[in-house]
């Protein structure tokens, strides 16, 4: 994470401020000091200050916790051409994104204390926003071995996934979900019967015949969705689905959630405010694991956000090389950027009178914080001040090389989006924004 220095304390005045846990806004202010929020809400005003107090006046526009995003992938160790942890975290700073929790994809894998260490060293040292790491359910992402969770925890790790490799063999994760039950650790799996999706690279129905691409039906998630709920039932743990992309997925949530199960799910922003039919002519920056989906699914995703059903928004962020998009779609690599962009696309919800300003962040900041046990996300008074002031308002037309990711493919790209991001703030410090140094504030 970001190396916390001491700081004078300082307050940001004339807000709109979001409390994502409460569901309220207000019109106040922040106190912050030593990196955490001392005191908000409508008295944190200008006048109600000590004399010669930092003040930031916020103008009105929106301040919150910062996003906490459960699901990016950082390039390293391994894969620094597609993206490092200093370019990523950039772009997490410009799109308000305080946390990162980082996949263990990578080369090695995070399956081991040792790459813990090695993330949190260089997260110190080059990022900008705090790296959490994810580590590997099993050793080498392979499904097989599981990973040592007791040292991998103690290390530093916030939750175990393979990421984007579904665990094939039910007894290997029963074992893995034994093992972070005893340990108190969250398991983040990603439901997909691989033998069923098979080689399928888009949603399976009348879209992908058309187009001549073969598809990935619904029930390879919902297949293995229910297989995990059974085994969360056998084992007590505690268990994130995440990315689900389908009303069959929502309906095993749910019964598992009514039974009382320690169960909660994530969706992607990709899949909140985008379609199947949006790949047009075989755009491959849409092509996506979980696939797009249709527009009746993506409504109930939405919808699923609004009645709390979904717990978590990410972006999924995962940069590709130039050279594994710029081929015919079914040999593309699935993936797309996201970092910067899930704010703004997350706001075309709230602009289109889908969700509430409220409900959108609060799957973006208190509702993660909560399920990963982690201090951010949140308004209180001693919580660290991650927080973010941007404009909802504000429309740009996105210019895929005005990212800071090193990787630039984004299915928004020369979109016309809402939402800018104008400080964001992490323990205290301005990470991205806010006044020049050694100006006053």
């Amino acid at each position: 994470m970001v190396q916390i220095k001491p700081h004078p304390p300082l307050a940001l005045v004339n807000a709109r401020l979001i409390d994502p846990e409460k569901g309220v806004e207000l019109r106040g202010g922040v106190l912050v000091e030593n990196g955490a929020i001392k005191a908000f809400g409508s008295g944190v005003t200008a006048g109600s200050l000590p004399q010669g107090l930092a003040v930031v006046d916020c103008r009105g526009e929106v301040l919150s916790p910062g996003l906490i995003d459960l699901r990016a992938f950082v390039g390293e160790p391994g894969a620094e051409f597609r993206e490092t942890i200093a370019t990523a975290t950039a772009a997490a700073a410009a799109g308000g994104v305080t946390p990162i929790i980082s996949s263990p994809e990578t080369h090695p894998p995070v399956d081991d204390p040792a790459v813990v260490d090695f993330l949190k060293r260089r997260a110190r040292d080059h990022g900008r926003v705090r790296v959490l790491p994810a580590a590997a359910v099993t050793k080498q992402l392979e499904g097989r071995e599981i990973s040592e969770f007791g040292l991998l925890r103690e290390a530093g790790a916030v939750a175990f996934t393979d990421g984007s490799h579904s665990i094939r063999n039910s007894q290997t994760l029963r074992r893995a979900m034994t093992y972070a039950r005893d340990f108190d650790a969250l398991i983040v799996h990603f439901p997909e019967d691989r033998d069923l999706a098979g080689s399928g690279v888009m949603n399976a129905g009348e879209l992908a015949t058309r187009l001549g691409l073969s598809g990935i039906p619904r029930e390879a998630e919902a297949i293995a969705l229910d297989r995990d709920i059974r085994l969360v039932r056998m084992t007590g743990a505690r268990y994130c689905a995440a990315p689900i992309s389908t009303t069959l997925a929502l309906d095993v949530i749910a019964k598992a959630k009514a039974e009382g199960l320690n169960v909660s799910c994530g969706v992607s922003i990709n899949h909140l405010t985008l379609n199947e039919n949006d790949i047009g002519d075989y755009r491959t920056f849409l092509k996506l694991q979980p696939p797009l989906r249709r527009e009746e699914e993506r409504l109930a995703l939405v919808e699923a956000v609004g009645g709390g059903l979904i717990d978590i928004i990410f972006s999924d962020h995962n940069p590709q090389d130039v050279e594994t998009k710029r081929l015919p779609f079914a040999e593309a690599d699935f993936g797309a950027i996201g970092l910067e962009t899930l704010l703004a696309a997350g706001l075309r919800l709230v602009h289109a009178g889908q969700l509430s300003l409220p409900s959108l962040l609060r799957a973006m900041t208190s509702r993660p914080a909560e399920i990963l046990r982690l201090p951010q996300g949140r308004l209180a008074t001693g919580a660290p001040a991650d927080l973010i002031l941007f404009d909802p308002d504000e429309p740009y037309v996105l210019q895929k090389e005005d990212l800071k990711s090193r990787s630039k493919n984004t299915p928004f790209d020369e979109a016309r989006l809402q939402g800018v991001v104008k400080m964001t703030m992490v323990a205290g410090q301005f990470v991205h924004g806010g006044p020049a140094p050694g100006e006053s504030a």
